[in-house]
Parts: structure tokens; sequence; C-alpha cells
């Protein structure tokens, strides 16, 4: 790991995608970053990303790791008590086909959407960056940074 940068959003918000954009265009790691991946396609709640306008305005491809396939009829239904749920709905259906990972190091696969990178050169990312679970380690570490700093001590598993 060569650095650590971080941004607030608002729960339930719509500042996520405009939030990472900022951090990255700012951050002078900026040159030095390949791939971003984001865990899941939600923070703090129901705050939806943009994947395809992060890439677009940053330059920095995206990809989109899920434990599991998300239950997207669910997703719709909650996200109906919002006022602007088709906007938050849309950048769901716009971020791409989820993709299954092959099986990573003979543990699970996971589930994936990218922006900017391909589906073949993801995989080999998330194969590469995987070594103690089928969490890729960027995902994984940054779990046990956020639970350290929201609880004051991560648990270690992420």
């Amino acid at each position: 790991m060569d650095g650590v940068i971080s941004t607030h959003i608002t729960i339930d918000g719509n500042d996520a995608t405009d939030s990472l954009i900022e951090m990255v265009n700012k951050s002078r790691h900026q040159d030095q970053l390949g791939v971003m991946m984001l865990d899941g396609i939600t923070f703090g709640g129901f705050n939806v990303v943009d994947i395809k306008k992060v890439f677009q305005e940053t330059g920095v491809p995206v990809i989109v790791i899920m434990r599991r396939y998300p239950d997207l009829p669910s997703i719709k239904k909650a996200l109906k008590n919002f006022n602007n749920w088709e906007e938050k709905w849309k950048h769901f259906l716009e971020a791409g086909e989820i993709y299954q990972t092959d099986e990573i190091h003979k543990k699970d696969s996971v589930y994936m959407q990218t922006s900017g990178i391909s589906k073949e050169d993801a995989q080999k990312i998330v194969i590469l960056s995987t070594t103690r679970s089928a969490i890729p380690e960027p995902i994984r570490v940054a779990h046990i940074i956020a639970a350290g700093i929201t609880t004051g001590e991560s648990k270690g598993n992420a």
C-alpha cells in the first residue's frame, strides 16, 4: 500500500459519485492509480455511485466487487422509499452487466461490474489482488481501516 485517501458522504444521499471523483482528482496519488475497486455500488446506505461517470471524470477504471449476486428486485423496492429513486435505480442499471468471476485460489467466486476496463482484465486484477479470501486485498484492507476508525479497533475479518 502506498497511501490512503478518504472522503465524506451523506448517508442515503446523492453525493458518493461526486465525492469519489473529487477525492481522486485532487489526490497526489492520481497518476499512480491503475484501477479503483469499490465494495459494491452503494455507500452509506443507498448513496449509489455512478461508476460510468467516475471513470469518465477521473480516467481511472472502476471494478465493483460484490460477495453475492445482488437481489435487484429487493433493491428496487427499497429505493422506492426515496424521492429520487429513479435516479438511484438508473445508476444500478447503467453500471452494466454483473459478471461472476472464476473461482479464486480455490475459494468462492465473487461478482463484479466494470467501467473503463474489460471483463477479462478486471478478472485478472481481481485474481492477482486476492490472497487471503475471495475478496481482493484492497477491499479487505479498506474494511479493516474503516472498522478501526469507526469503532476504535478492527476485528481483522473483512
